[in-house]
């Protein structure tokens, strides 16, 4: 295991699902850096090595950040890095050439840029906030946009070329073309003020041929006695032929899904098909036919699979002590290694978690031999470098 730090800064990588080493080559590692007693954070380039080579994007930040950063992504062709700066609710996207500096901004959000040629598009994540994210608190007046004009908010697509930012496909769109459309309007016919639906947690397949996101309020506050609704859809670049892949609401179990390297299937927790009323590690096809059980492991976790080894999957999972990255077998759904991070419990910080926390949110090296967390063992944030077990 090999950490990343830099003195004074707390790091986070963007998610998961980005991919935060430059695709040129070059060894160079995309991180955040906060200081959470200023409340403020910037966007970092790290040296193979882990030397600061490059720092941008410094200001204020809001609780959000200590999760995901500034969703500091490459550009396909390492040229531009994309990140977020602006509040939650008046995001902007900035798009900047680090060999230059030259930046452009546009208003809008952002969760992680594709990996190839591929329309930037986003949801907007204050609308999360404001049902309860983080908190628990639902604020419907702190929404950007409010949840009951389905019509004005969805999903969003940034051009930075021809300078603009557009809705392309609106959750009334969603609305009226799901499966389980009858079911959502009788809900929604059922709770007060009606359901805050939203699209939210794009994510594009490796060749940026389908992307997933997210339909539903799944992480809206319990004590508003709204149903908790989660559908993951998938559609092509277009925004053409959307499809229901899983289906998590109304007391299905599940949270995190992304995509395999194959582009046809997602990976992620989900309902057990022999308990449904338990969660296991599963896959699905896009089009949502083939679900099936991979693992019994159910941490909740954020699952990937391995670039370069079909029978090799990792995720994470908290633990008495903090928390671990697991290695999963495909073929036989067992642990074949795990590395234990602490999690270290620190003083409250303003504009952060109570107390201040990390998710670990292992993404695999392209070259499939490695994989990088976040990790908390003191006051500040590390990054660190898992090998694979094989």
């Amino acid at each position: 295991m090999r950490t990343l730090s830099v003195p004074g800064r707390w790091l986070v990588h963007a998610y998961y699902t980005v991919v935060p080493y430059a695709p040129d080559g070059s060894g160079r590692v995309l991180t955040a850096g906060g200081d959470p007693a200023r409340g403020t954070g910037e966007v970092l380039v790290l040296s193979p090595d882990g030397e600061v080579v490059d720092r941008f994007g410094d200001g204020p930040v809001e609780a959000s950040f200590w999760h995901t950063g500034r969703w500091q992504t490459w550009s396909p062709d390492a040229r531009y890095v994309y990140y977020t700066r602006g509040t939650l609710q008046r995001p902007q996207v900035v798009r900047r050439e680090p060999a230059t500096g030259a930046e452009a901004v546009l208003d809008g959000d952002l969760e992680g840029a594709p990996p190839g040629d591929a329309p930037l598009l986003s949801g907007l994540l204050g609308m999360l906030h404001a049902a309860g994210a983080g908190d628990g608190v639902y604020r419907a007046d702190a929404s950007p946009v409010p949840f009951g004009k389905r019509d004005q908010h969805g999903l969003f697509a940034h051009d930075f070329d021809a300078g603009r930012s557009e809705l392309v496909l609106t959750v009334q769109q969603v609305l009226d073309e799901h499966p389980e459309r009858d079911r959502l309007l009788l809900a929604d016919r059922d709770q007060d003020g009606g359901l805050s639906l939203m699209t939210y947690c794009v994510r594009w397949s490796p060749d940026c041929s389908r992307l997933l996101f997210y339909f539903g309020n799944h992480l809206a506050t319990y004590s508003r006695g709204e149903p908790k609704v989660g559908y993951v859809m998938t559609a092509r670049a277009d925004l053409s032929d959307v499809r229901l892949a899983v289906d998590l609401s109304f007391g299905a179990p599940g949270v995190h899904w992304s995509w395999q390297p194959d582009d046809e299937r997602l990976i992620g927790y989900g309902p057990d098909p022999d308990r449904p009323d338990r969660m296991c590690l599963a896959e699905v096809r896009h089009d949502g036919t083939g679900y099936r059980k991979l693992s019994d492991h159910d941490s909740g976790g954020h699952p990937s699979a391995s670039p370069a080894d079909p029978d090799l999957l990792v995720t994470d999972e908290a633990t008495p002590t903090g928390g671990a990255v697991v290695f999963v077998s495909r073929a036989t759904g067992a642990e074949v290694a795990r590395t234990e991070l602490p999690k270290f419990r620190g003083a409250t910080h303003p504009g952060g978690r109570t107390p201040l926390s990390t998710d670990h949110h292992p993404v695999f090296h392209p070259s499939g031999d490695r994989v990088l967390a976040n990790a908390l063992p003191g006051a500040d944030a590390v990054l660190v470098e898992v090998a694979t077990p094989r």
